[in-house]
């Protein structure tokens, strides 16, 4: 599976303006939602539930929001780039800038798991999350993202 099997051009946001981690959450769930056929309040409640067990802010500006959800045919992604970084109560206590949604399937099992594990060394390279910080729009951060140099691993 390619990042491109799970994100559309249009589930890539240059400038995403949030000023909390919650109001970041709603906006993601506004944006995915539509996406993945889903009420926009179901997936913020999905997502706002998985960050009550621990927070999915990595550390290095990075999030990496995801849940399960019943119905969904698929694996969905969004990425957006957070206009002014925020607090994310990430593990190394930095404001989080670069944020990969997750969406699965409730039975998606080890699909969701490779699906993160991906996202993840993606997103573990600070070189190529630099590159993301300084990409010009949404067109160039995508095709960075289908680029990335973990995408074509397994």
């Amino acid at each position: 599976m390619d990042i491109a099997d799970i994100l559309a051009r249009e589930g890539v946001v240059a400038d995403l303006r949030a000023d909390s981690k919650r109001r970041a959450l709603e906006e993601l769930a506004k944006l995915a939602g539509p996406m993945a056929g889903v009420h926009e309040r179901t997936v913020f409640d999905v997502l706002l539930e998985r960050e009550r067990l621990g927070t999915t802010g990595v550390g290095h500006g990075v999030a990496i929001p995801h849940g399960k959800l019943e119905g969904l045919p698929r694996l969905y992604a969004l990425f957006a780039r957070i206009a002014q970084p925020i607090p994310f109560d990430a593990i190394d206590d930095r404001p989080v800038d670069l944020v990969f949604l997750l969406l699965a399937p409730h039975d998606a099992g080890a699909d969701h798991l490779k699906a993160l594990a991906r996202v993840s060394r993606l997103l573990r390279d600070t070189r190529f999350c630099d590159r993301l910080r300084a990409a010009k729009d949404a067109n160039a951060l995508y095709a960075l993202l289908l680029e990335g140099p973990a995408n074509r691993a397994a």
